[in-house]
């Protein structure tokens, strides 16, 4: 572990990942740990665009999502720990493995993603990734994912 972990506050977030609303699906990244691991926090609220569809009267945030979720906390931890804020970063799901859904989460709900680097390193553009999502301690979903990252350079 790093003597002093990173964090990455909203606007961090959007200096590194593309993602903008309504597809921008964490709100704070603490704990970076270098590229070694960090944890990703989602506020969620009946306001997102999918709950009108899934489902009425059951809100429920799709299982997609929260992978999605993971992967752009995993994201974060990259440009942070590489300095990559404003180099227009994009990153493409290459596979997700091992993926397991165990709770419902929805509106109310504060997502916590936890992710490790399982491998990957600096300048590299292949990375692996494990995943966890709860929700007050209960396991909400888990996978592994793994990820090109593409550096523009402009």
């Amino acid at each position: 572990m790093t003597e002093t972990l990173q964090s990455a506050d909203i606007q961090a977030i959007q200096a590194i990942l593309p993602h903008r609303y309504p597809f921008l699906l964490v709100d704070r990244v603490i704990d970076i740990d270098g590229t070694t691991g960090a944890i990703g926090i989602k506020n969620v609220t009946m306001n997102e665009p999918h709950f009108q569809g899934h489902f009425p009267g059951t809100p429920v945030m799709p299982g997609v999502t929260i992978v999605e979720a993971m992967a752009q906390t995993a994201g974060v931890m990259i440009g942070t720990a590489l300095d990559l804020a404003d180099h227009n970063l994009l990153i493409y799901f290459m596979s997700i493995d091992k993926c397991k859904f165990r709770r419902k989460v929805g509106p109310g709900d504060v997502l916590r993603m936890e992710v490790t680097t399982l491998r990957g390193k600096p300048g590299g553009k292949i990375w692996k990734f494990a995943g966890r999502a709860s929700v007050e301690g209960e396991l909400a979903a888990e996978a592994e994912f793994s990820a090109m990252v593409d550096y523009r350079k402009d």
